[in-house]
């Protein structure tokens, strides 16, 4: 069994290439669902919306995104909308509670909160 881990968590880092593009396609899927305003109408993407689309399983998304960059996916979708949230407020002349309801919250309070608690 311990073969099996060290041979698991090697894939990660032999594979660097291959783990570099699909973390780029991530970041392009991501940036789509926000700019398409996806958000709008579904919510946040979840979890389980990033490797639906990219053919893995939650568990390897989680753990290649936790090897390239240090956080899971979960982590990385808030990053992402916090990223979005600034280029928002800085770019436009929308609210606060605009953009909440542009990045999928229903209400203005559960993103104040997203980002306080990130």
């Amino acid at each position: 069994m311990s073969y099996a881990k060290r041979f698991y968590k090697r894939q990660f880092l032999t594979r660097q290439v291959v783990n570099t593009e699909l973390l780029q396609q991530m970041e392009e899927l991501l940036n789509q669902y926000f700019d398409d305003k996806k958000a709008v109408e579904s919510g946040m993407p979840t979890v389980q919306y990033l490797p639906d689309q990219l053919n893995y399983t939650p568990n390897y998304l989680s753990d290649m995104l936790r090897s390239l960059t240090g956080l899971n996916a979960q982590q990385h979708i808030h990053q992402r909308m916090i990223e979005k949230s600034k280029e928002l407020l800085s770019t436009t002349s929308l609210t606060v509670n605009e953009v909440a309801y542009q990045l999928g919250f229903q209400y203005p309070q559960s993103f104040s909160r997203s980002l306080i608690e990130n």
